[in-house]
């Protein structure tokens, strides 16, 4: 016989996969179709239905969001000696998508409202860019933590410098800005669909853009580029990037249940704020006005000197209790891998590093799964000694 789960100490992980049950529904349908290599009808349906969703006129399912910010990287003909501005508070994959095509990233800050990409900063780094006579074709603009980045001044200094706009989506499917979804506030917008994302399909990501021949290309780069012929037949370097028909499948069900989980996860932000708002020296991740986040992980700011112990404290505590948390993202300007890079400011990403926690936000979290975090969180807040 099994063990009974122990509410009180079982594992409460940062952001575990949440699966529709019409997805394992279209993942058997799929299987016993023997449709199981990348392609076949409901890699064609996903693809349609996303961009629907989205709002995008063409998507092309690719295997992961890594995949798919390289395709549009090549999409805008990014190449050895080009320079790529990118969002320094982000996961290393667009800033090692930049180096797979032989270019150089150059790291651009956030600010305050969102903690996305500075479009002041982005400004001068363009026009740094171009007064020391160097390229750029395009901008790579992440929206961390489920929140859209502020597109509008963004896609304003892209047109003034002739660049193309990649939205690197892959943390803010279900988030809107100005009543645009995330993904086609770009020219190509990338997505993931890891295990940890809004919705999975247990590895895999999308690419959209309302640009027919981009589409088409992203399509042929990602099935090796094999030209029309009987035999196999190749002109140009391609990529073994296409998801398989049995992870669409399952992204079929899981894009139904997207609402549902978008809506879960604001609410988990919500009773965080209004059970934990009140504490000296905690602050929570702001949803800007321009915009609703999808609130893929509620991210807070501990000052230690208010709180009264460091976000690294809180973490152990958490981790002591049997809970996963996380800092929050380490900027690409302080990791090793990018010692050689520049960057354009650094102080806001540096902060929010420096005493950010990222807090369990996954959609299946239950009132106790909660009040087990927030137990924990009070703990360490009432050591602050009061004068």
């Amino acid at each position: 016989m099994g063990q009974t789960p122990n509410r009180s100490t079982d594992r409460i992980y940062l952001s575990p996969p949440h699966m529709a049950a019409e997805a394992r529904a279209n993942l058997l349908r799929a299987f016993d179709s023997n449709w199981v290599a990348p392609v076949g009808p409901d890699l064609d349906a996903f693809e349609r239905e996303f961009a629907e969703y989205v709002g995008s006129q063409y998507a092309v399912a690719v295997s992961s969001g890594t995949a798919a910010l390289h395709l549009a990287l090549r999409l805008a003909g990014v190449g050895p000696g080009d320079f790529v501005p990118v969002s320094t508070l982000t996961f290393v994959a667009p800033a090692n998508a930049i180096r797979y095509t032989g270019a150089t990233p150059i790291f651009v800050d956030s600010e305050w409202e969102s903690w996305n990409m500075d479009p002041a900063k982005l400004r001068q780094t363009l026009e740094f860019l171009r007064q020391t006579h160097r390229t750029a074709k395009a901008v790579v603009a992440v929206d961390a933590f489920g929140q859209c980045a502020d597109y509008a001044p963004i896609r304003q200094v892209c047109e003034e410098y002739d660049v193309t706009l990649i939205e690197d989506a892959a943390e803010s499917l279900g988030a809107t800005y100005r009543d645009r979804n995330a993904g086609s506030l770009g020219d190509i917008g990338c997505f993931s669909f890891n295990g940890n994302k809004m919705i999975t399909t247990s590895g895999g990501g999308m690419l959209v853009t309302d640009q027919q021949n981009w589409a088409e290309k992203a399509r042929f780069w990602s099935t090796q580029a094999r030209d029309p012929a009987p035999h196999y037949e190749h002109s140009e370097t391609g990529h073994n990037y296409r998801l398989s028909n049995l992870l669409a499948a399952v992204g079929r069900g899981q894009l139904k249940a997207l609402k549902s989980r978008v809506e879960r996860r604001r609410e988990i932000y919500a009773w965080y704020r209004e059970h934990l708002g009140g504490l000296p020296g905690l602050q929570f991740i702001p949803e800007a006005a321009f915009g609703q986040s999808s609130c893929w992980l509620t991210c807070v700011l501990i000052d230690p000197e208010l709180f009264g112990v460091t976000n690294e404290q809180v973490r152990l505590a958490l981790e002591d209790q049997n809970i996963e948390s996380r800092p929050c993202w380490k900027p690409m300007h302080w990791q090793p891998l990018f010692a050689d890079c520049e960057a354009t400011g650094g102080k806001v990403s540096e902060k929010i590093f420096e005493r950010g926690l990222c807090l369990p936000s996954g959609s299946q979290m239950t009132p106790h799964d909660l009040q087990r975090v927030a137990q924990v969180i009070r703990s360490m807040a009432s050591q602050t000694v009061v004068s």
